[in-house]
């Protein structure tokens, strides 16, 4: 069915299923069909999209994630018309800029401001409109110094700035944007997050492709979850991108393999470990700002006064973010015989970067050059979610003022 003309929307995608063939064996040259005349070609089928359908409404930032093969960059091209749909349709309410694939609608042989009018042109743009707006163009790109330069010598960078400033330059209804942003440098792409504000508040219609959690949360209106070209879910961006890193990581992958990795003659045994959310129930997936539990089961096999236990917690690039040990907090742990059990809890408030984090665990006896009793690295992992990506390790509670200073008065002449 078509959407209605009354409160049409944007983009309106009904039922759409795509499919490639991918050959085993290609024929190629004449003597190879000689002398196999009777060779059949094979191919896979690949199901890319399978009846997907939503609808995107005037002014709204619609974030479009999935996993790498999942068939979100395949819808992006469906809906700019690079590919046929097999069945179903798409209905498009207005002009459409693309940023999908690098090269796409420029000519390597040609310099820079030759690409952004034929470019211009391409969106939609006459010849005398994508002239002026050349120059405005390279002031977003930075590229003034590089505009006679052909664009074979370009860096992929450098064609990022070139192809995204051209996209914002064509007062295109529709933006259709794939993930190539993550070419372009730290500076360029928070400069393009900014325009991504900009278009946000003037009421553009965007559709963005990305792996990026945080800035699906922080600039999208809705999105969808995409797996292996079927839609999984459609709504609040924070619940999807929870759908997102639960497909990406599925089942309970943060509990410890029974048993632990016990040194010291097995003197005590990490059986399970754990990260809890604030109410008790085991979790992997822990929002930002809310407290946070790491639990870890031992059990001693010989007798234990006031053991030792230290917890690390890293992030996915090796760096130690947290550590605390009872022996801090002037603990006495108690006096456990063998076979005794005992459960560590450590309770924190989450104030770490979104992105997953490991945790070391070890048991010791006390003392100075303690003894360790059992070991397990890694003992469990978390995921700390949230829409607040400040660049650093943790994203620490902090209050900002701003002061002048107070002048001495001036002294009058004498």
């Amino acid at each position: 069915m078509s959407p209605s003309q009354d409160n049409a929307p944007a983009v309106f995608v009904d039922s759409v299923s795509k499919r490639f063939r991918i050959p085993h064996e290609r024929v190629h040259t004449l003597k190879e069909r000689a002398l196999h005349p009777f060779r059949r070609a094979t191919h896979d089928d690949l199901q890319a999209l399978r009846d997907v359908s939503f609808a995107v409404q005037p002014g709204e930032f619609f974030g479009i994630v999935g996993r790498n093969g999942s068939g979100k960059s395949t819808l992006l091209k469906c809906l700019a018309g690079i590919y046929a749909v097999d069945s179903g349709v798409i209905y498009v309410n207005g002009r459409v800029a693309t940023f999908i694939e690098l090269g796409v609608g420029f000519n390597p042989d040609l310099a820079a401001r030759d690409n952004i009018v034929l470019n211009g042109v391409m969106l939609g743009l006459s010849p005398a409109e994508a002239r002026e707006r050349v120059d405005r163009v390279l002031d977003f790109a930075e590229l003034h110094e590089f505009e006679e330069l052909k664009l074979k010598n370009y860096s992929s960078g450098m064609q990022v700035r070139l192809a995204f400033s051209v996209m914002i330059q064509v007062d295109a209804d529709i933006l259709l944007i794939d993930e190539v942003l993550a070419v372009g440098d730290a500076a360029f792409q928070q400069k393009c997050f900014d325009e991504f504000r900009r278009l946000r508040e003037e009421r553009k219609t965007i559709l963005f492709v990305t792996h990026d959690m945080p800035a699906v949360t922080r600039f999208c209106h809705r999105a969808m979850l995409v797996e292996r070209g079927e839609l999984v879910t459609i709504g609040d961006p924070g619940e999807v991108a929870d759908r997102y890193i639960s497909v990406n990581f599925p089942g309970n992958a943060l509990a410890a393999a029974p048993g632990g990795q016990p040194v010291s003659e097995y003197d005590a045994d990490i059986l399970d470990a754990w990260f809890e959310e604030e109410h008790g129930d085991r979790h992997e997936y822990l929002p930002q700002g809310r407290p946070a539990t790491f639990r870890a089961r031992v059990r001693f096999n010989t007798e234990v006064r006031d053991p030792v236990f230290v917890l690390g917690l890293s992030n996915e690039h090796g760096h130690k973010v947290f550590a605390t040990s009872t022996t801090w907090v002037d603990e006495n742990t108690g006096q456990f015989r063998a076979g005794d059990e005992a459960v560590l809890g450590v309770t924190f408030e989450n104030q770490l970067v979104p992105g997953r984090y490991t945790a070391n665990f070890q048991v010791a006896r006390p003392g100075s050059g303690a003894m360790v009793l059992a070991q397990l690295d890694p003992a469990a992992s978390m995921v700390s979610t949230g829409t607040r990506n400040s660049g650093g390790i943790v994203d620490l509670p902090h209050e900002i003022d701003i002061r002048r200073p107070v002048r001495a008065p001036e002294e009058s002449p004498a």
